[in-house]
């Protein structure tokens, strides 16, 4: 179930992000700025992946969270397949709004399913292994470069398609529905709404504060990701292929291995305090706001490659811990809700005001700076990390009140918790 889970995370980041590497190739063949290659690859996605995300998320709290997976993996599959077949910028624009649409419903209930297949000790560790599809995702996604200069940046839609319809079907073949909350203490209630949901958080400070280091930390760590390959072609004069393979590696294997230590760190921690997890997320992002801060600010493409293979990896530690934190905050019946919530607000930060925001700035600095706009653009963004680590250490503070509020015993000793799950 977990490897299945991941391999279709992959896909969603995969499909989600391929357009990011694609904006050179599609901006020359479309004729836009970068206001509109904003608007095109960022704001489409979120239009109706921010508006469908909630209600597919109150869905998958009461409905057949396999059924919903399934359906949304064979939307966004397909209609990813058909952004290979556009020629216009209208056609592409609407073909994205339906991928957006499709992936609303991918991660809301597939962090649900986890949790009711692992106790609340281990979804740090369980999460963490999950998070590798956004790694292996991204690797793919940013391979499309390669693609691109051989066949056209429409081949890279067609060849990513293909892989999520096949998924769907073995998710109904093979993926069994859990029952919901079964590895809880807390008595499941009635079926709760958004509204319930949300009145929840308003009294869970460790819930509020770990939303929002989650939407920073997109806006800051995906939202400069979003434009590196752009970064790399006109700041450092490098190809598409060669932009794209540098940022592949530094996403498959740097990210991957970031996720690999995550997940062994979350396993031993275990049955240790709890707020080792946010303190551990605030730790990797002070980490890596130092070298995104030098990546985007230097003018050697040497020291920025560099400074990449650290920034990079070092976002993907962030999400497994923070997937399991949310799961852990809030009961049973709002758990599809608060991750459909995370990805509104992220998706935001990182889908409309990073991409847009970046795009108006860089398109009226360009008349005084040509090429280096982009740079210019890039670097107050590159300082938002550590607000994001700030809300981490707030969510630390207030994480035992949370913990006790969700239902989950956090008061008692580690060995008695682990006792009363066997």
């Amino acid at each position: 179930m977990l490897i299945l889970l991941t391999l279709i995370y992959a896909v969603n980041i995969a499909d989600r992000y391929v357009i990011s590497t694609l904006i050179e190739p599609i901006k020359a063949d479309l004729h836009l700025s970068d206001t509109s290659i904003g608007f095109l690859t960022g704001v489409a996605l979120a239009i109706f992946y921010v508006t469908a995300g909630l209600p597919l998320g109150v869905l998958a709290d009461r409905a057949s969270r396999r059924n919903l997976l399934a359906a949304s993996l064979a939307v966004w599959s397909v209609m990813t397949t058909i952004c290979g077949f556009t020629q216009t910028f209208w056609q592409l624009l609407l073909a994205r709004v339906g991928v957006g649409v499709g992936e609303a419903g991918g991660t809301p209930p597939s962090n649900a399913l986890i949790s009711d297949y692992f106790p609340w000790r281990r979804r740090p560790l369980a999460l963490s292994i999950f998070s590798l599809g956004a790694s292996l995702g991204s690797m793919i996604g940013t391979s499309a470069g390669y693609v691109s200069d051989a066949w056209g940046w429409r081949s890279a839609f067609l060849l990513l398609g293909t892989p999520g319809i096949v998924l769907a079907a073995i998710v109904i073949l093979t993926l069994k529905e859990p029952q919901r909350g079964r590895l809880d203490s807390t008595v499941l209630g009635s079926r709760t709404s958004l509204l319930d949901t949300l009145r929840y958080a308003r009294g869970a400070p460790a819930l509020v504060h770990c939303l929002a280091g989650a939407t920073v930390f997109t806006l800051w760590g995906w939202g400069l990701m979003w434009w590196a390959p752009s970064y790399l072609v006109r700041s450092h004069g490098m190809t598409l292929g060669a932009a794209g393979g540098a940022l592949s590696l530094m996403n498959g294997i740097g990210g991957t291995a970031v996720l690999l230590g995550t997940t062994v760190l979350m396993g031993r921690l275990a049955g240790r305090d709890a707020r080792v997890v946010p303190w551990f997320v605030m730790t990797t992002i002070i980490a890596g706001t130092f070298p995104s801060i030098v990546a985007f600010s230097t003018t050697s493409t040497h020291l920025t490659l560099v400074m990449l293979w650290l920034f990079i990896p070092l976002t993907y530690a962030a999400f497994g811990p923070t997937f399991a934190l949310l799961q852990n905050l809030v009961p049973p019946g709002m758990r599809a809700q608060s991750i459909a919530l995370l990805l509104f607000f992220s998706n935001i930060a990182n889908l409309v005001i990073a991409p847009q925001l970046v795009g108006i700035v860089s398109d009226h600095f360009a008349a005084r700076y040509g090429t280096e706009s982009l740079r210019v653009a890039l670097i107050p963004l590159a300082f938002v990390g550590f607000w994001a680590a700030w809300h981490y250490w707030r969510c630390a503070r207030h994480l035992r009140a949370g913990l006790q509020l969700a239902g989950i015993p956090s008061a008692e000793p580690p060995e008695s918790a682990q006792a009363a799950e066997v």
